[in-house]
């Protein structure tokens, strides 16, 4: 498969379509086309805001988490955990590691209503994918829902130019919730997106889907009939009125199923001729799935069109930020080049080429045109680099104030940046100070100040608050050409001297209950199989972490370091009569073990775990009692883990 000479950069153009579609059309998911045709008119701007959303909606943010979002771009992650060769098993795995039960990424309506959660469940019991998705285990009209199409845009982008393995990878995905008819629509979008790389006539490119489906499909009468009736009726009003007649939402049952839905994404594509803000005025402004719908065409259209295709006021309000509400806390809140460029490396593996890492892998590189990378303040893109200047220019490194209230999916999110660690950046002019902020326990924003001058700078304690900014303040006029940042943390994780609900936030929450009336910071109960409360960043590598864990009425109770989910850990675990160093890893390895002769009803063990390249080092209450070696895992964030009961424990400890 060769890749595109453009290929990152349409890539880019992919993920700030979709961004831009999804965050079009939120606002008022699931009205009909005649709703909003009398209260909003056609769509042709983002109406976040607008007096006819409803309060809570309004209220929000124009950028917010979305199942649409973090679905697509965190199922992806299979490719990387996995391989080229990579199963409906094994991305049912994935869904297993990095979707947190009840709170991240999903829609969670119930079983029987929402796929995704009825799905989970399955997964969750121990049935394999595909039999998960199946009409057979599901029912034809739960299993035929929007989902599948939804999050098929990663595994499209992975494949430039090859239709046919963009459907392959987005029948594998889509097997592990779905069947029948939902994953004929996922493989036309796949096919079409990657083909919309090399290929920019849209009758073409809905040949190139259709051709990945069975002729007698009701996905192949949709498209065909939507063909027809656009050639005949010039008018996409008048089309659409047909596709409600015949294939409308009585015919179609459940929540949100897919065949009107994928009708309407014909609809747009055909009438809108490849304009991306016409396309996504036609899809916004027909109803039913909104949000989705448009997220699919914007992403297709931004892959056709480049970045040329989406104007100014699309792009700017964005500023290329984006939530991705997952297990993997670190990386919740990123932005659409750092996401491109995990893309474009899923595509390289598939090609047989080498990762790509721009600028050497700066966290923060402004290689793509016009990209910003959720920075904010007085900055202007201009040639691969930030014109910064004078004044602040910020960048979130974790929950913006803005979004700490936000209606709608829970964001699941770490800092991606911590004391201890030193940011570096690439500066001409100044003069400048490297700078964070974090928050204090009222929620607002405190400011703290590297050397001037000085590009290099080891961010200090914050008394256990997140770092919830990074950034440059500048007296003058500066070029930022990179902004990155390394090493292990030195932090201790606690509820902070000023107190506050922020500190909280920056842990995943994965356990059952964590409650915040307790003297104890942390006194975590899981009610069946092991939980974990997670906290720091994938790029995490050599540290120690520790903590005093006191055993209340628990199973197994310890620590976890380099913690890539919740099922991609190494743990050292106190069971009653043993202590265990295991890795898991879509299943539990026993890498040492040792008697413990003591475990008393709450009594703290002092625990520690030294990861050092794959060396692992664990001391119970200062005595080293297991070594081992296994290099199955890199890097990862720190947890304390709750199998079946309590635990309390008053911090957790983590420096280099």
């Amino acid at each position: 498969m060769a890749l595109p000479p453009d290929y990152a950069e349409r890539v880019y153009a992919g993920v700030l379509g979709k961004l831009v579609g999804v965050y079009l059309g939120r606002p008022f998911e699931q009205w009909t086309h005649e709703r909003i045709e009398q209260e909003l008119g056609e769509i042709r701007g983002y109406v976040t805001g607008h007096p006819a959303i409803e309060p809570a909606k309004r209220a929000n943010p124009l950028v917010v988490t979305d199942d649409d979002v973090s679905g697509t771009f965190t199922f992806l992650r299979a490719l990387a955990d996995y391989g080229p060769g990579v199963t409906p098993a094994q991305i049912g795995q994935t869904w297993l590691n990095y979707v947190v039960e009840g709170r991240s990424t999903h829609w969670w309506g119930g079983v029987g209503v929402s796929v995704e959660h009825t799905v989970y469940l399955h997964l969750k019991d121990g049935m394999r994918a595909p039999e998960t998705g199946s009409a057979a285990v599901n029912g034809r009209v739960l299993s035929e829902q929007i989902g599948a199409q939804i999050f098929v845009d990663g595994w499209a982008m992975a494949c430039p130019g090859d239709p046919e393995k963009a459907a392959d990878l987005a029948r594998r995905a889509a097997s592990v919730s779905h069947d029948g008819e939902a994953i004929h629509a996922a493989r036309v979008v796949a096919a079409m997106e990657a083909q919309a790389f090399v290929e920019a006539d849209v009758g073409r490119l809905l040949d190139a889907g259709a051709a990945q489906i069975p002729s007698d499909s009701v996905i192949a009468r949709v498209i065909g009939d939507v063909r027809d009736w656009h050639a005949a009726d010039g008018d996409w009003r008048a089309t659409r009125r047909r596709i409600e007649q015949r294939y409308g939402y009585d015919r179609y049952r459940g929540i949100c199923h897919v065949v009107p839905n994928h009708a309407l994404i014909v609809l747009a594509l055909l009438y809108g001729a490849g304009d991306f803000s016409e396309s996504l005025m036609i899809v916004n402004t027909s109803g039913w799935d909104s949000d989705c719908n448009s997220g699919n065409v914007g992403c297709l259209l931004g892959i056709r069109g480049g970045l040329a295709a989406i104007g100014g006021e699309w792009r700017e309000p964005v500023a290329d930020r984006m939530y991705l509400s997952s297990a993997d806390g670190g990386r919740a809140v990123t932005d659409a080049a750092t996401e491109a460029v995990a893309v474009v490396n899923a595509g390289r593996a598939l090609a047989g080429e080498p990762a790509w890492a721009p600028k050497g892998g700066a966290r923060l590189h402004f290689t793509f045109p016009g990209s910003v990378q959720g920075f904010e303040g007085p900055v202007e893109h201009a040639d691969g680099a930030l014109a910064i200047g004078p004044g602040a220019a910020l960048t979130p490194t974790f929950i913006p104030r803005e979004a700490l209230g936000m209606s709608g999916y829970e964001l699941q999110a770490s800092p991606s940046l911590y004391p201890g660690q030193t940011v570096r950046a690439g500066v001409e002019g100044g003069p400048f100070r490297l700078v964070v902020r974090a928050y204090d326990g009222a929620g607002e924003l405190v400011t703290l100040r590297g050397p001037e001058g000085a590009a290099e700078w080891r961010v200090p304690d914050t008394g256990g608050q997140p770092v919830a900014q990074v950034g440059i303040e500048a007296s003058g006029h500066v070029r930022l050409d990179r902004l990155g940042w390394d090493g292990a943390p030195d932090v201790t994780l606690t509820r902070p001297a000023d107190g506050g609900a922020l500190w909280r936030r920056a842990w995943v929450h994965g356990v059952d209950h964590w409650d915040d009336h307790w003297p104890e910071p942390f006194r975590l109960i899981h009610d069946r199989g092991r939980g974990l409360l997670i906290q720091g960043a994938r790029e995490w590598r050599d540290y120690e972490v520790s903590a005093a864990v006191v055993p209340e009425t628990v199973a197994v109770a310890g620590i976890a370091a380099r913690v890539q989910g919740l099922r991609r850990y190494y743990a050292l675990l106190l069971w009653p009569g043993a202590v265990r160093l295991v890795r898991e890893l879509d299943g539990p390895a026993v890498l040492a073990e040792a008697p413990l002769e003591r475990r008393d009803y709450g009594e703290p063990h002092a625990l520690a775990l030294r990861v050092t390249g794959a060396r692992l080092v664990a001391t119970v209450d200062g005595e080293t009692v297991l070594e081992a070696e296994d290099g199955a895992l890199a890097g990862g964030a720190v947890a304390l883990a709750c199998e079946q009961g309590c635990l309390t424990c008053d911090a957790v400890r983590v420096r280099p």
